[in-house]
């Protein structure tokens, strides 16, 4: 598939996975639209980071995926879509669940009509390995039972269902992706990864939840190569896809790891604040990725411990980005 002069629409485009996928995007010619929440501020995210010379090539379009009327506008004349605008944060879907509702149900299915009225060639909704709850058996298959265990991964279930029925009613060309755990510069602390290298790099104590729990953990170089590996197939129209890398480790094991790369001195802490409610954790994901392999010939080439002192060296640098000491939900 040549990208050159493609014309793209990514909403979600000022944060951590969608900026970097349209940095990439700009970089292989296409002409990209990036849809960025509406803010007072004009505020662009992390696309104020890019190199003037792709900030140049970029169409920003201020909107907000919950306005149908301003979604159809910028979906109207794109070729293609890929839709990662959501509400992400687990802990706080506890806090405020309509708005988790609202936006991951409401503004997909804002987008999806959109696409349909419009004809797009192809589009791509991001989805989420938090959907499999804690799963029966692993490594996980795109098959295995769904969970609703937090009011984030019902809303992002319904979402991809919403996806599912416009492919099978109106013959929409959509194919959902199940992300794993991705990690890299620009992650806000609202991640484990970010807020256990800022608290390493800039406290002496750690302050963590369940330390048990394994995640599969995918550099965001990897999950934006397998985004684009996906929606040059079309093998993949109305079919869900993990992107995960295969391999698994505790949140404790991962906290030594970055205690030893950053070479701190900080304790671990357990913080009970930090704990999901007790049916709402979910204690194992690890992908089984052998249909995107198959069907797409992608695999992820960046290892742990690479991945892992890049986004030490992102941190230590852009300090600025982060509350250092505050616990974002």
């Amino acid at each position: 598939m040549q990208w050159r002069d493609k014309k793209v629409l990514v909403t979600g485009a000022e944060g951590f996975i969608g900026s970097h996928l349209t940095e990439v995007l700009v970089q292989k010619g296409a002409v990209v639209t990036a849809l960025v929440k509406n803010n007072f501020q004009d505020n662009v995210g992390f696309i104020a980071e890019f190199k003037p010379e792709i900030q140049k090539k970029l169409k920003i379009v201020f909107s907000d995926i919950n306005d149908y009327n301003a979604v159809a506008d910028a979906v109207k004349g794109q070729e293609i879509v890929f839709h990662l605008a959501a509400e992400i944060s687990v802990p706080y879907s506890y806090v405020n669940p309509r708005t988790f509702v609202q936006t991951n149900v409401m503004g997909t299915f804002n987008m999806l009509m959109a696409a349909k009225e419009h004809g797009v060639q192809k589009m791509l909704h991001m989805s989420t390995s938090e959907v499999y709850g804690t799963p029966d058996s692993v490594p996980i298959k795109e098959e295995n039972q769904l969970k609703g265990q937090s009011p984030y991964s019902a809303s992002k279930i319904g979402a991809e269902k919403l996806a599912e029925s416009f492919y099978s009613s109106y013959d929409l060309p959509v194919v959902v992706v199940r992300a794993f755990n991705t990690y890299g510069p620009r992650q806000s602390a609202r991640a484990v990864i970010p807020t256990i290298i800022t608290q390493a790099l800039f406290r002496d104590k750690i302050f963590m939840g369940n330390d048990k729990p394994t995640r599969d953990f995918n550099f965001v170089d990897d999950t934006v190569a397998g985004l684009i590996k996906v929606i040059e197939s079309d093998k993949l129209y109305g079919e869900v896809v993990n992107i995960g890398s295969g391999k698994e480790i505790s949140t404790g094991d991962i906290a030594k790891k970055i205690i030893v790369l950053t070479k701190s001195s900080a304790k671990i802490v357990q913080d009970k604040k930090r704990l999901r409610p007790k049916n709402s954790e979910v204690m194992r994901l690890l992908a089984d990725n052998t249909k995107v392999r198959k069907l797409t010939g992608w695999k992820p080439a960046v290892d742990l411990e690479e991945g892992l002192k890049r986004t030490i060296d992102y941190i230590r640098t852009h300090p600025q980005n982060f509350k250092i000491g505050q616990y974002q939900i």
